[in-house]
C-alpha cells in the first residue's frame, strides 16, 4: 500500500495514527527535530510538504545555516501556485500556463519544460482570483516507481469550455506517458478549481476539487481517486443532496493526508446547508474533517456543532489541511478555533476533545508538525501549538509578528515560511523570533510554500524558483 510514496512512506499504529509522538505540557518539543550535521544531497521531496501526513518536516538533516543564495529561475511562463518538487537532482515545478518544467538542482537550468494545454482565461470563469490564466494550481505528485510526474492542468476545451485532465509525465524527458480527463461526473469543470496538491495512496492519484474564489456558479467538494496507469475514476462528492452545492476540498493548496494505513483525510469548506437542529438529517459533509478510504468510502468524520451557523458565515475548517499527531487530529479553520479530536473516533459532529482559539485572521495551507509541536499558518502570523494527549489539550506556544505567513516546513533546526510580500523567513522553532530573512520577490500564490531537498532550500516568487545552500554548498553534479 502505498502512502505517498514509496520513498516518502508514513507508518502508523492504528486507523488515523500518524507517526508523531504526542508529550505533556511545557517548553516546545524540538527534540525531534532532525540534527543539522548532514548534507541532504540526494535527498528528494516527491509530494507536497514531503510525506503523506504532510508534515513539511525534512528528514535529510540538512545544514542550512549559514544561508547563501544559489541560483536563481529563468523567468518561467506562467506564475507559480505549487510547491517545488524534487526528485533524482532536479527540481519540478508547474504554471497557470499549463507547463510543466524539471530544473537543473545544482543550477537551476531547465533540463526540459512540457507545455500541455491552453489555459483557460481567468475572464471565461466568471469568478476567481488567478490570472490571467488558470492551468496548473495544485502541487504535482511524484512517483518514484514510476519515475512519473503527475499533473492536474485545467485546459481550454470546446471554445469558452474548461476540462481537467489528468497528465503524468516521464521524469527525465517530461515525455506525456497519461492523458484522461478527470472532470468528476455531473460537474461543471469551468466552476471546479483543482487548488490542492496531488497526493498518491494504494496506486491512486488523489484529485480534489473546490470553487473559483467567489463560489460562482455552482460547484461541489470532490475527491477522486485515478489508477496511476490511467482508468476508472472513483469518487466523493460533498453536498450530495439534491439542490445541495459548495463544500469545497481545498485547504489553502495543501495535499489530502494520507496515513499509515492508507486512508485519506481532507477538510471540507462551507456548505449551502445554512440552517439545521439535532438530529441533523441534513448534514452535508461540510465543514469537516473527512477520513475517507483508499476506495473513497466515508469512514467517519467531525464537524462542529455550529455547523450550519459556520456555513452560513464562511467560518468553516476547510482553509487548511488536518494534522494528524499521534493518535489525535488537529484542525483549525475560519471560525479561528483550533479542534483536537481522537484520530480513530471523530465522533460526528461536535464535541471535540478540546478546543481553543487560535489564529487572529484564517489560517491556510499544509500545517508542519514536529513531535508534538505544529505550526499553523495563519495570516496573522504563524502559530506554534502544544499538542497534550492526556487529559487530552492544546496549548499556543508562541505567535509570530510576521503577517501572512504561508505554511511553514522544518529543516536545519529552523521553521521555514514564506509571506505573501515575498520574504523568507527562519523562525526558532522555540520563540518565533526571526533568525533568518531573505527578501525573493512578490508572490501570486497566496499560500507560497518551500521546499528542503538535496542540500538545498527552494523558494517560489511570482515565476522564478529561487534556491538557497547552507554551508555544504551547492549538490553535486546529476
Amino acid at each position: 500500500m502505498l502512502v505517498a510514496s514509496c520513498s516518502n512512506a508514513q507508518s502508523g499504529s492504528g486507523r488515523g495514527v500518524g507517526t508523531s509522538s504526542s508529550g505533556g505540557g511545557g517548553a516546545p518539543d524540538t527534540t525531534s527535530l532532525p540534527p543539522t550535521h548532514g548534507t541532504g544531497f540526494g535527498s528528494d521531496w516527491t509530494v507536497y510538504h514531503q510525506n503523506g501526513l504532510g508534515t513539511g518536516l525534512d528528514p535529510a538533516a540538512t545544514r542550512l545555516q549559514p544561508l547563501t543564495a544559489a541560483w536563481t529561475s529563468s523567468v518561467l511562463d506562467g506564475q507559480l501556485f505549487g510547491e517545488p518538487l524534487v526528485f533524482a537532482g532536479h527540481v519540478f515545478v508547474a504554471t497557470e500556463s499549463d507547463t510543466v518544467y524539471a530544473l537543473e538542482a545544482r543550477t537551476g537550468a531547465v533540463v526540459w519544460s512540457r507545455h500541455l494545454a491552453s489555459p483557460v482565461p481567468a475572464g471565461g470563469l466568471g469568478c476567481g482570483n488567478i490570472m490571467p490564466t488558470v492551468g496548473i494550481t495544485g502541487t504535482p505528485v511524484i512517483d518514484p516507481e514510476r519515475h512519473e510526474i503527475f499533473v492536474v492542468a485545467d485546459e481550454q476545451a470546446g471554445g469558452s469550455g474548461a476540462a481537467h485532465h489528468l497528465y503524468g509525465l516521464d521524469l527525465s524527458t517530461g515525455k506525456v506517458e497519461l492523458n484522461q480527463n478527470v472532470d468528476p461526473p455531473g460537474s461543471q469543470p469551468e466552476a471546479q478549481l483543482q487548488r490542492p496538491g496531488l497526493a498518491l495512496a494504494d496506486g491512486q492519484v488523489l484529485i480534489s476539487y473546490g470553487g473559483n474564489y467567489g463560489d460562482c456558479p455552482s460547484y461541489h467538494g470532490w475527491e477522486v481517486a485515478i489508477p496511476v496507469g490511467g482508468g476508472t475514476a472513483r469518487t466523493f462528492e460533498v453536498d450530495s443532496a439534491a439542490g445541495d452545492s459548495q463544500g469545497a476540498i481545498w485547504m489553502g493548496g495543501a495535499a489530502p493526508v494520507v496515513d499509515g494505513l492508507g486512508n485519506i483525510w481532507v477538510t471540507t469548506g462551507n456548505g449551502s446547508v445554512h440552517s439545521s437542529t439535532p438530529p441533523w438529517t441534513n448534514y452535508d459533509d461540510s465543514d469537516a474533517v473527512l477520513e475517507l478510504s483508499a476506495d473513497l468510502s466515508l469512514m467517519q468524520y467531525f464537524a462542529p456543532a455550529t455547523w450550519a451557523s459556520d456555513n452560513a458565515s464562511d467560518f468553516d475548517l476547510g482553509s487548511a489541511q488536518v494534522a494528524l499527531v499521534g493518535g489525535q487530529a488537529f484542525v483549525a479553520g475560519k471560525s479561528h478555533i483550533g479542534y483536537l479530536l481522537e484520530g480513530s473516533r471523530l465522533g460526528g459532529i461536535g464535541p471535540a476533545e478540546a478546543q481553543l482559539p487560535v489564529c487572529g485572521s484564517d489560517p491556510g495551507g499544509g500545517i508542519a508538525q514536529s513531535g508534538s509541536t505544529v505550526y499553523v499558518p495563519c495570516g496573522s502570523g504563524l502559530e506554534a501549538l502544544q499538542i497534550v494527549a492526556s487529559p487530552p489539550s492544546m496549548k499556543i506556544l508562541w505567535q509570530s509578528p510576521i503577517p501572512n505567513s504561508g505554511p511553514a516546513v522544518i529543516a536545519g533546526g529552523l521553521v521555514w515560511t514564506l509571506t505573501t510580500d515575498g520574504v523568507l523567513y527562519g523562525l526558532s522553532p522555540a520563540t518565533g523570533s526571526a533568525v533568518v530573512t531573505e527578501a525573493i520577490g512578490p508572490e501570486a500564490n497566496h499560500f507560497p510554500t518551500p521546499t528542503v531537498a538535496d542540500g538545498l532550500l527552494l523558494a517560489p516568487s511570482s515565476d522564478q524558483v529561487h534556491a538557497f545552500a547552507g554551508p555544504a554548498g551547492l549538490p553535486p553534479a546529476a
